[in-house]
């Protein structure tokens, strides 16, 4: 998509910016940075409308054919989302109305991308309208299979080097990225009344919704945190050997990846395990630190 040809495509992509992880760094070859920018658009476009964050009855709802007059919820707009999806893979009948499905439309078609990975983010977003806890670690792994690693997958497709053990490895560090990232926008979820902690832990540490409301994080609350952010350290370990078996610049992007959850990490970390004051995000050079890192180290 031609950048300035629609400032609300526009101002969706801009989101990037504010990812743990660089999304579609300048030292990538042109049509992969093309090709990841129109994924994450889509990805940024669907989280959007599961959040409730598109206006009702606004630009994106009418570019995905809901009127004004229609009911514009966000289970309504992903069945809209899930519509417009399919046009982007039929080939014959209308394209699809939203730009950010017509600028990803070339990019399935080149990639010969399947709807899969696209059909489990929509099911993730719905989930969550209908979802707001999790009792274990593994119900919210399975949220995470739907929510977190299609990305991974299709960025492997993207770049042509899909493979079983890629994809395994690339899953892990896929659902420890959305851990951080649940770690980090603890009270955000809350004001959504949704809670990305498993119950059985939050049990396990004395942790109760009124603690995750609180303007500071207790002891009980803080080492709860550190708990889920070793299982997601020991989830970005994946990106080890993911990293070792690639070449050239798809290795320092997957290292952006991992790096970017580790630096994250580092900051909740450097915070106390305090999440709730505002979520600890990494700098500019703590990101690099953590990538370098991760380039320099060896599986085992």
């Amino acid at each position: 998509m031609t950048p300035g040809a629609d400032a609300h495509a526009d101002a969706t992509l801009a989101k990037a910016a504010h990812e743990n992880f660089p999304v579609a760094p300048r030292f990538l070859p042109r049509q992969w940075r093309d090709d990841l920018m129109a994924v994450y658009g889509f990805a940024r476009l669907v989280d959007d409308i599961g959040d409730g964050d598109l206006a009702p009855g606004g630009h994106d709802a009418a570019r995905l054919g809901v009127g004004p007059g229609e009911a514009a919820g966000p289970l309504a707009l992903l069945d809209a989302l899930e519509a417009d999806l399919r046009r982007v893979f039929a080939r014959t009948g209308p394209g699809p109305g939203h730009p950010l499905l017509r600028a990803l439309t070339p990019t399935v078609r080149r990639c010969g991308l399947s709807p899969e990975p696209f059909l489990a983010l929509i099911e993730a977003n719905r989930q969550d309208q209908k979802v707001h806890r999790y009792a274990t670690y593994g119900e919210l792994l399975g949220y995470c299979e739907l929510s977190a690693n299609p990305v991974g997958r299709l960025v492997l497709a993207v770049t042509g080097t899909s493979s079983p053990e890629r994809v395994r490895h690339s899953d892990a560090v896929c659902t420890g990225l959305q851990i951080v990232e649940h770690l980090q926008d603890i009270p955000e979820d809350l004001a959504r009344d949704r809670v990305y902690l498993p119950a059985e832990d939050m049990a396990r540490f004395r942790v109760t919704e009124d603690d995750l409301a609180a303007r500071v994080s207790g002891a009980s609350l803080r080492t709860l945190v550190a708990f889920e952010a070793e299982r997601a350290r020991e989830l970005l370990a994946h990106g080890l050997p993911l990293t070792a078996d690639s070449d050239g610049r798809l290795r320092l992007l997957l290292a952006g990846f991992t790096g970017g959850g580790r630096a994250a990490l580092r900051a909740i970390r450097d915070a106390g395990y305090d999440v709730l004051p505002g979520p600890p995000r990494p700098t500019r050079r703590g990101l690099l630190r953590e990538v370098v890192a991760t380039l320099r180290r060896r599986e085992g």
